[in-house]
């Protein structure tokens, strides 16, 4: 069964708690990795549309500071706990270590579907919590940017925020944002093409063709320009899900821009009227080379992973394999690309942003892209060699390398 909202961390813990074991770490840097350094609790008026006040639960986690300041997103959704948010904070502390970026890891999040929000709502929502946070938060300090139900507007409502504050432009305080106001060129799907070039390193170590098949679990921001950038270089995706239904076409294959218009219009992919065969069935179900998860935790659990018969997945979303599912999948020899590589991306040109910034001068996307490419095919062929080197699965080298980098920054800084 799918994993309740609280098992989120104990999962995250557990993983940690393994991975010391294997590295022999000291109880003093185990004890401080168990829990975030803190976790912020604020509570967000807003006025509504018809008057009245409404109070909305915020919260950021910040998880581990040694190898730089805390980032991570913001997401606003209506089933974001404390302890989802601990251990998303957790996973960007591996995130940005297992890309070897000077940064820590942090995540915040709101209680609120956005969808039920006027614009005007929705900006005062944005604006309250950032006023919250602001204490905690700067370039030096705790880096947001957006998640799961925020964009690039909501960031440009914070970045204006924190500046009124301080008083003064401090675009670095703030990633993701408008290009009009500091953004990077290709921030916008970066998450999605990091995770690109992470798949291409791995379908070179199975000896999987260009032009495979592929199931997309999630058709937000990442996995729609996943399936674009992969359409774009000739795979076929032949199953696209979202959180109301599936669109398949095993034969055809689904045109992605068709698609999206068509959610667009109808709120899913569900009952796409090109989709045909093997509808019956959900999209992890489907006969495809590569399964990508790229919506919310735990989506594949014990329940399901049997089912599952790709043989590459590539984590897109945050945590979307339960560790028992885990279990399953490696005897089952699937190939696992971990969410803090393959949906490194993102993080890795937010932190290209925060140099943008900080320099004043701006790289054109080909330069972008031509760096990320740089560092996702680096950062794979370094979890690779921890895997052959320890005999383990992609994850667990994953953890493994970045784990050490992170106890070797806390040994530097004395923090034993």
């Amino acid at each position: 069964m799918k994993n309740e909202p609280g098992d989120v961390f104990d999962a995250a813990q557990s993983q940690i708690k393994k991975i010391a074991g294997i590295l022999n770490l000291p109880e003093n840097i185990l004890s401080q990795l168990l829990e975030p350094q803190r976790i912020l609790e604020v509570s967000i008026p807003v006025r509504m549309d018809d008057g009245k006040i409404k109070l909305f639960k915020g919260y950021r986690s910040q998880f581990n500071d040694a190898r730089g300041p805390f980032k991570g997103g913001i997401r606003f959704h209506e089933e974001v706990t404390r302890e989802e948010v601990k251990a998303l904070s957790a996973w960007m502390t591996w995130k940005t270590a297992v890309v070897n970026i000077p940064l820590g890891g942090g995540k915040g999040g709101v209680v609120v579907d956005p969808k039920k929000l006027s614009d005007r709502e929705l900006e005062e929502l944005s604006r309250g919590y950032l006023r919250a946070v602001s204490d905690f938060v700067g370039p030096d300090i705790d880096i947001p940017a957006p998640d799961a139900g925020t964009d690039p507007r909501i960031m440009g409502w914070m970045l204006d925020e924190y500046e009124k504050i301080m008083r003064r432009h401090i675009p670095g305080v703030i990633t993701g944002k408008p290009l009009s106001i500091g953004g990077s060129a290709g921030r916008s799907y970066s998450t999605a093409q990091g995770g690109f070039y992470a798949l291409l390193a791995a379908m070179k170590k199975v000896g999987l063709p260009t032009g495979a098949t592929v199931a997309i679990q999630g058709f937000g921001n990442a996995g729609y320009n996943m399936a674009k950038i992969l359409e774009r270089a000739g795979y076929k995706i032949v199953s696209v899900s979202d959180s109301h239904g599936t669109a398949t076409d095993c034969k055809n294959g689904l045109p992605v821009e068709t698609l999206m218009q068509y959610k667009m219009k109808t709120g899913s992919v569900a009952n796409y009227p090109g989709a045909e065969g093997s509808k019956e069935l959900s999209c992890m179900e489907q006969d495809a080379d590569i399964l990508i998860p790229a919506a919310l935790e735990n989506s594949i659990h014990a329940d399901n992973a049997e089912l599952i018969k790709a043989k590459i997945i590539l984590e897109l979303a945050n945590g979307p394999i339960t560790p028992e599912a885990d279990e399953i999948l490696k005897q089952k020899g699937v190939l696992i690309i971990p969410d803090i590589l393959a949906n490194a991306g993102g993080v890795t040109v937010s932190y290209f942003e925060q140099v943008q910034n900080a320099y004043g001068y701006y790289w054109k996307e080909e330069e972008v892209l031509e760096k990320l490419e740089e560092v996702m095919t680096r950062s794979f062929e370094d979890v690779w060699m921890k895997k052959e080197e320890y005999k383990t699965d992609l994850r667990t080298g994953a953890y493994i390398l970045a784990f050490s980098r992170v106890a070797q920054a806390m040994r530097d800084r004395g923090m034993v």
